[in-house]
Formats: C-alpha cells, structure tokens, sequence
C-alpha cells in the first residue's frame, strides 16, 4: 500500500496522552498511527523531527466580513490568518451584509467561502425577527448553528426576549445549537446615552456602557429561556466571573450550556486597557479584573468554559487608533492567527497542559458543534487536520507580519513561545516555515452530523 502523505518522528498529542508514533494520510484521511518503522510507503515524506503533532485548531467564533465588509477582511485573508495560526475550520459568524437570515443567503455565502477559503469552514445563521421561519430551512442549506445578538454590535440589530423565546424553540427542532451575545440592550442604550450627554469620550465609559451585570443578566436569561424552549445553548465570548458561575451551575442542573472565552479576556490585564487605548475595545468589554481572569482560567481547567475562540474582528486600523472617542471606534480584534501562539505560551508557563488545550481548541468545539469525529480529533478515520508545533520556539507578534487584511491586534510585540511550524488541511498542506503554500478554494463547507 502506498499513501499520499507520511509523517514520522512525532510527538502525536491526544486527549489523554502524548505517543512518539508516526502518521499515515491517504485521501485527506489518518489512515494509520505506529512506529515509524511500521508505516506505509509513501512519496511524501515528512520528517517531523521530533516535533509535537497535534489537531487542528476548531476557531468556533470569528467574523471574515464576507460577503458586505471585505475592505476589512475575506474569506481568501481569513483563512490564510487561519493557516498560519494552525487553525484547520473556522466557524463563521452571521452579521454580513445582508445578514445571513435564509437560506439563499446561506447558499451565497457558501459559494462565496468555497471559492476563497484554503481552511475548512462552518457558517452560522442570524435567527432574528422576521424572519423566523426560515430558520429549518437555514439548517437544511447547512449552518454549523444559529447566533442571537441579545446586546449591540457590529451590524445587527439586537432582538427582543418574546423573539428569543420563539427562535429557542424552532431552533430546538433543528437539534443545532444557538450562540449568544449576551448583553442586555435595553440597559446598555439606557447608559450609552446617558454617557453621552455627559459628553464621555475616553475607553472607561466603554465599560460604563455596558456593566459586568448586564452580561450576567443575559446569561441568566439566555439560561433560563433555552431550559423553557429546550435549546442547546452556547455563550459566546464569557468575559466575567459570574457568567462563569451561570454557566456552572446550569451545567450542573443538566442544561445543554457550553460557553467560550478568549485569550483578549484570559490575558489582558487592567493596565493594558490604559496602554492599548481603543485597540483594546471589544464587546462584551476587556476589563483585566484579576477576579475575572482567574475565574476564567478555573473555568477552562474545570467544567465552566468549554473552549478557546478567538472572536476574530478585523477593523482597518485608523478605525480603531485614530477615531476622537471610543464611541467610533470599531469593536473587537483580529485574532484567528494569534489564538494558538498565545494559548501555546500559556502550556509553557504551566497554565494548561498541552492535552487540555487540544481539548478547548479541537476536540470540545468539534463535539458541541457536531463534527466530532470527523474532526477536532487525531485518530484513524479522522480528516486529517493537523498541525505541527515546535514548542520552545520563541516569537514575538508583529502585526505587520499577520496575515489579515485587517491588523487591529492589541496583542503587537507580545512573545509568545511555542509557534505552529506547519499546518495540514484534510492531508494538504496549507501552511509551512512561515509561508502559506496552500490554494485559495481547498477549504470545504462543514456540515453538522446531527443524529436523530
């Protein structure tokens, strides 16, 4: 037997264990895993040379902009960020121009990654008022899951809880799950223009605007209607300590509730808010409360937080550093190809293991998303989506060295130790020594493999 692709001398790293093995690929599949000396033939021949092989990277949370805002980002620069991040699938959030609220709109968009993107991807659909009905149909053109915006943000129009409620349910149907942008809206307008009139312009009325409570409250309701309706819920970008708790205890009570943080939240502390300046603007906001980080990071290591997403946000630069006040300034970062550098550095300095963090980037995404075990796993049968890291390999970030359109990372000049040397989607490589080798187009449409 001869494969496409062999990959000796490794450190393949599971859930539970680390195996000095080599790697068989044959068709965009893992088809073997054994000493090297007991491997296929094969043309191609990668010495790993000791290296760690892990997953790919399951991105759950980013924005590419396209179609509507592709001055900022698309799915051609996205993905290449991904490649060179060791991300293997993104999943793709709804707000474009138009929002993705039907199907058709779904199938455009779909056209529109396919030709473009070199990494796997999932597209969510915006459940939102009006348009209600066609959310069985948006699971039928096949959307990884649905997002609701309970709070304000870039192109969307949040939703009342009467329309929540009902897309619960229909969702529910679907067996998929929904995400949510927890922040309660009526407060946040309340406060937004009271700060106004009081003529606040600097990043701490950013945080005034929108209070650690008002995520809180919309977890707490988020929580509470899914168990109404019956949903599989997942919290998007948790930012505080008592939305970890939320969480806790609705997954103690058997609620479907998964939830995401990401390193803007595990990371940055309060003197950075004051360094970065409106770089740092994000919704819900950075705050760098030590209670918060903490929180988070036992989340992580415990049963609160689920996984790692980077909630990539690309914004031109000069709409982030040269805007008058923080009210015009965009929300958000680019992220998608720093996630796994700066996640990496945590396992260095003893945050987490090297097999949990293989679990809250690849395996936990790919399971609550329904692509388990098609992906998020190293096993025979899997897609071969894999990612060589060299663990010391020390780096700083340099945002004119990534890879987005959009270079709004408030992480510039960080080190960052343990870099992603080579990235391999479905047997092909995408990403190698710093350059990105793959062709726009290899990235396919994952569909959800919903049991019944």
């Amino acid at each position: 037997m001869v494969v496409d692709l062999i990959i000796k001398n490794c450190r393949i790293v599971m859930p539970y264990e680390t195996l000095d093995a080599g790697m068989a690929v044959d068709k965009g599949k893992i088809v073997s895993i054994a000493r090297d000396d007991h491997l296929p033939a094969s043309d191609k021949v990668i010495d790993a040379k000791g290296r760690y092989l892990l997953p790919g990277a399951i991105d759950a949370h980013v924005h590419f902009r396209d179609p509507g805002y592709t001055e900022k980002e698309d799915f051609r620069t996205g993905s290449e960020a991904a490649a060179a991040g060791g991300v293997t699938t993104v999943l793709d959030m709804p707000n474009n121009i138009p929002l993705i609220t039907d199907p058709e709109l779904v199938k455009n968009k779909i056209k529109i990654a396919e030709g473009k993107s070199l990494v796997d991807f999932g597209l969510f659909g915006c459940a939102t008022k009006g348009h209600l009905r066609a959310i069985t149909g948006m699971a039928e053109a096949g959307v990884i899951g649905f997002k609701i915006f309970m709070g304000q943000t870039t192109g969307v129009t949040p939703i009342d809880d009467g329309t929540i409620l009902k897309a619960f349910k229909l969702i529910a149907e679907t067996k998929l799950r929904v995400g949510v942008h927890a922040e309660n809206e009526e407060i946040r307008a309340i406060l937004e223009e009271e700060l106004k009139a009081k003529g606040k312009r600097d990043l701490s009325g950013h945080m005034e605007s929108r209070p650690r409570f008002i995520e809180e409250e919309a977890i707490s309701r988020a929580i509470l209607l899914s168990r109404v309706a019956g949903n599989k819920l997942h919290i998007c970008h948790t930012s505080t300590s008592e939305g970890v708790e939320l969480i806790c205890s609705a997954k103690a009570a058997g609620q479907p509730v998964t939830a995401e943080t990401g390193p803007q939240y595990l990371l940055f502390k309060e003197e950075h808010i004051k360094k970065y300046g409106f770089l740092i603007k994000a919704n819900p906001p950075v705050r760098g409360i030590p209670a918060d980080r903490e929180a988070l990071w036992r989340g992580l290591r415990d049963v609160g937080i689920d996984m790692v997403a980077s909630d990539h946000a690309p914004h031109p630069l000069e709409d982030k550093i040269e805007k008058e006040n923080f009210w015009e300034a965009g929300s958000g970062m680019i992220g998608v190809e720093t996630m796994m550098p700066l996640m990496l550095t945590q396992v260095n300095t003893g945050m987490l293991s090297i097999h949990q963090l293989i679990t809250l980037t690849s395996e936990t995404p790919a399971r609550y998303f329904n692509l388990f075990p098609k992906k998020g796993v190293v096993q025979v049968g899997s897609d071969a989506d894999l990612v060589l890291i060299d663990i010391k390999s020390e780096g700083i970030i340099r945002r004119d060295k990534l890879h987005s359109k959009s270079l709004n990372t408030a992480f510039d000049g960080w080190k960052v130790i343990g870099m992603p040397t080579m990235t391999i989607v479905r047997g092909t490589i995408v990403y190698e020594d710093g350059e990105i080798v793959g062709r726009p187009g290899h990235g396919e449409l994952q569909r959800p493999i919903v049991h019944s």
